[in-house]
């Protein structure tokens, strides 16, 4: 077993899977249950599932796509998207999925991040956090529901939303979105430095070493979208998931 959590970010969208760069030029990937047989068969750590459009389009999770997804996946599933209130969270662990990624509804109510913990457990919460540099390289906090920056600091809104009971954090750099370029080191250190909780990086890997040195900067597991479905610099799509024996020595 790997000393660190390798995990496929998928992102939905109107019931099937596409991948963005910088949270833009939406490509489409294929079927979600499709991708979920193949990283099945490659015997993944953990899959995370993100509907991007739920929240920004007013609708509650799809129940039954959830339901579907779970149903055939083999390992440990995350789900993100739509999720307001303590009943959809029961809903979709009752579907089968271990954990929620709470990001609008946690910036606009931290108290639900408390009440699903309190229910069910902190570590069946995940709160995604989403930064992006500023026209001067600042650090900001930006939203993903409205696509704007959201005006309070992005480091004490993570703190605080892992003092209200989040068990774990999905970091994503919005500029290294499908870009392949590497992680945003500075970003993961200084979020690392400042929580207790299990932090996942997400945003540029693009190659093996990529995942090393995320862990070096002090993440507890890794992420990645383009790095799984995508191949070569046409980005012909291609769902794959490396060798146990690379990510070993990957993640040393």
């Amino acid at each position: 077993m790997l000393k660190h959590r390798v995990i496929p970010a998928l992102l939905l969208r109107e019931g099937g899977l596409v991948k963005t760069q910088k949270f833009s030029k939406h490509k489409y990937i294929g079927d979600p249950i499709n991708a979920i047989r193949i990283f099945n068969e490659k015997e993944v750590d953990e899959l995370v599932l993100l509907d991007i459009d739920a929240t920004r389009k007013g609708r509650e999770p799809d129940y039954d796509l959830i339901e579907g997804v779970a149903g055939e996946c083999f390992m440990p599933l995350g789900y993100g998207g739509g999720i307001a209130s303590v009943d959809q969270a029961r809903r979709i662990f009752s579907a089968g999925v271990e954990k929620v990624v709470l990001q609008t509804s946690a910036l606009t109510n931290p108290r639900l991040v408390t009440d699903i913990a309190e229910r069910f457990g902190s570590q069946s919460v995940v709160v995604s956090i989403d930064v992006k540099r500023d026209w001067l390289g600042r650090y900001r906090l930006w939203s993903s529901a409205t696509g704007r920056i959201v005006t309070r600091d992005w480091l004490e809104t993570l703190t605080g939303l892992v003092a209200a009971g989040a068990g774990e954090v999905l970091l994503n750099a919005v500029d290294r979105d499908g870009v392949q370029a590497g992680y945003d080191l500075r970003l993961i250190k200084m979020a690392a430095e400042s929580v207790d909780v299990p932090l996942i990086a997400l945003g540029g890997a693009g190659k093996l070493s990529d995942f090393g040195q995320a862990i070096e900067a002090g993440a507890s597991a890794v992420a990645a979208g383009s790095f799984f479905v995508m191949q070569g610099t046409h980005r012909a799509v291609l769902i794959t998931y490396p060798e146990y024996a690379d990510l070993e020595r990957s993640l040393r």
